[in-house]
């Protein structure tokens, strides 16, 4: 039972294209070929020896035996006998993968006063999470917070909501997040505005991924693919023209919309003077 188990467990590195498994690495494939080849080379050559044939009759028996029987029973069959071996340090990353924690983006209304953000620290660390980044946006009544957070591979989001509620939160919305997430936003914000300095044109595309939003493009869409529930931000650009970014489920915030407007004062700056 453990070797099919081992096989069955060495099939998830199996390519989903071609079904073929990664190379193994040249040194394990060559002491498992060579723990493989020696008993067989060993018997061959000690029943030579035994019989003691004619010249030629040994080199042909000794090479058409050898190489047949590596070839299509010997090295197949250690392959599969060895493959959790041959394979053990790429099963051992897709173990560490498999154990890594789930990333998560949670945004969460709570009140502005102190010792809010420790009892959402608190009340996720319960559920094994660990807060990786925090933006806080000021809203007229509290603050929105927005978290990155790790979390245990099979915590599930209404198992997160609940935490977040439990610590006072309201109006918690979840997504799935992934490193990208963790980029430093200034950084990335600076990367862009430097973009649109250079040529004013990627305006559009540039509020689109500071934001992670979808710009519809005119004509594209009619004013009943709009909605007014925070998803759809209009930003003015051209008297006839304004900039229109959609963001499916998840509101724009007034520190996002603020963003969008100042990358725009930017590109009519750079325009005028141009």
């Amino acid at each position: 039972m453990r070797p099919m188990r081992s096989r069955h467990r060495v099939h998830v590195l199996a390519c989903d294209v071609c079904g073929r498994l990664p190379h193994p690495r040249r040194a394990r494939l060559t002491l498992a070929k060579l723990a493989a080849v020696f008993p067989v080379e060993l018997a061959l050559h000690a029943l030579v020896v035994y019989y003691d044939p004619p010249y030629l009759l040994t080199v042909a028996l000794l090479t058409i035996s050898t190489t047949t029987l590596i070839i299509w029973v010997v090295e197949p069959s250690a392959t599969r006998m060895l493959g959790a071996w041959l394979h053990g340090p790429e099963l051992r990353s897709r173990d560490d993968v498999d154990r890594a924690p789930t990333l998560w983006r949670i945004r969460v209304r709570v009140d502005d006063r102190p010792g809010q953000l420790e009892a959402l620290a608190r009340h996720l660390a319960r559920r094994g999470a660990n807060i990786l980044n925090v933006h806080v946006h000021q809203l007229e009544s509290g603050v929105l917070n927005e978290l990155v957070i790790a979390a245990p591979t099979g915590i599930t989001p209404d198992a997160l909501s609940s935490a977040v509620v439990h610590a006072g939160g309201s109006g918690v919305r979840i997504w799935p997040a992934s490193a990208f997430a963790l980029i430093d936003g200034q950084t990335k914000a600076l990367s862009i505005a430097t973009r649109v300095a250079a040529d004013p044109d990627e305006l559009p595309l540039a509020i689109a991924e500071l934001l992670g939003a979808r710009y519809l493009t005119p004509g594209t869409f009619t004013q009943r693919d709009l909605t007014f529930d925070g998803t759809t931000l209009v930003v003015p650009w051209q008297p006839d023209r304004p900039l229109i970014f959609v963001r499916a489920d998840e509101p724009f915030t007034p520190a996002e919309n603020a963003r969008a407007h100042r990358l725009t004062d930017l590109a009519r700056s750079v325009t005028r003077h141009g």
